[in-house]
């Protein structure tokens, strides 16, 4: 498999709102796209995410050679792989969906072309099963949404090569992604965990009566969120360790943190739980729609992102 920047013809298989995002994303960096979905409604959707999201990939920086209409539309998936270069499978976060549909398109492939999958959570080794050279075949999961969150995972579990890998990281990187590798094959990759875990103890917290839902948010945003924009936990306690460092935070702040890691709640999402936390956000969000919210999250995204791409980076391994 080639790891060069050579790969400009994209097939998205599963054109719903990650789909259709990470159609929009790949046109701003100037690949051809096409785009498959049994949804007769999938055309439109894809047309307007592509409409909506293309002020700011542009103001965020899209190609010389980006065009928004450079997509086209193939209902039948098999069809639509035909001459890509990769393909970005997106379609709904089921076993039995997927399984059916990536061997169908792996049989046309040829071998050198890495099929990765948008899976959120499932596991490629068994997404794999039954695909012509299983071994190209990735997790390649984005953060929603896919045209502005640069996180993209990798994971290539117990079969796919080192290669097949390698290669989506350099595609991901190559067209201005932030790809990591996952290098052991778990239910729910690394981020969708963090996120869970802390999900977790916020419900446990609103269960218990600590505090209400808009408070428990309003804790994150005004509060570790912000740093964590800038640095990821273990760089934010390095920092909390003072000249020390990491060593100083060990020392002297790790026993009361491990006080609080016997606390944190196991909550059960009971029908009035549940309740309670659709009542708590409808109360916080007030008459914004989801299309508000969407609008708001993405213009503060944009800006954050420009932000940090004037920061220097913490050096990597």
């Amino acid at each position: 498999m080639d790891h060069n920047n050579d790969i400009r013809r994209v097939a998205v298989i599963g054109a719903g709102t990650i789909g259709a995002s990470w159609t929009a994303y790949f046109l701003s960096r100037g690949l051809e796209v096409t785009v498959s979905d049994p949804s007769p409604g999938a055309p439109d959707l894809v047309r307007g995410m592509i409409e909506r999201a293309w002020p700011i990939l542009a103001r965020l920086g899209a190609t010389p050679d980006a065009d928004p209409s450079r997509w086209r539309f193939e209902a039948d998936p098999v069809r639509a792989v035909e001459g890509a270069q990769f393909v970005q499978e997106s379609a709904p976060e089921r076993y039995e969906v997927k399984q059916a549909l990536l061997p169908s398109i792996a049989a046309v492939l040829p071998r050198e072309v890495v099929i990765a999958s948008s899976s959120s959570g499932l596991l490629i080794s068994r997404l794999s099963e039954g695909c012509r050279f299983p071994e190209r075949c990735v997790i390649g999961h984005p953060f929603n949404p896919p045209h502005l969150v640069p996180l993209v995972e990798v994971v290539g579990g117990t079969v796919a090569s080192p290669e097949a890998v390698a290669t989506a990281m350099a595609f991901y990187r190559a067209i201005g992604k932030v790809a990591i590798e996952i290098r052991k094959e778990v239910p729910g990759h690394l981020a969708n965990r963090l996120q869970a875990a802390l999900w977790r103890e916020a419900v446990h917290l609103v269960a218990e009566g600590v505090a209400t839902v808009a408070d428990v948010d309003v804790a994150i945003t005004e509060g570790p969120g912000l740093r964590w924009a800038l640095f990821g936990p273990h760089a934010t306690f390095h920092l909390a360790g003072g000249e020390g460092g990491m060593t100083h935070f060990l020392q002297h702040l790790l026993p009361a943190m491990q006080g609080w890691w016997t606390s944190l709640g196991t909550p059960e999402m009971t029908e009035e739980l549940q309740a309670r936390l659709v009542a708590g956000v409808e109360s916080e969000v007030g008459t914004r729609t989801i299309p508000d919210l969407a609008a708001q999250r993405d213009e503060f995204l944009a800006n954050l992102i420009a932000m940090k791409r004037g920061q220097p980076d913490i050096p990597k391994e």
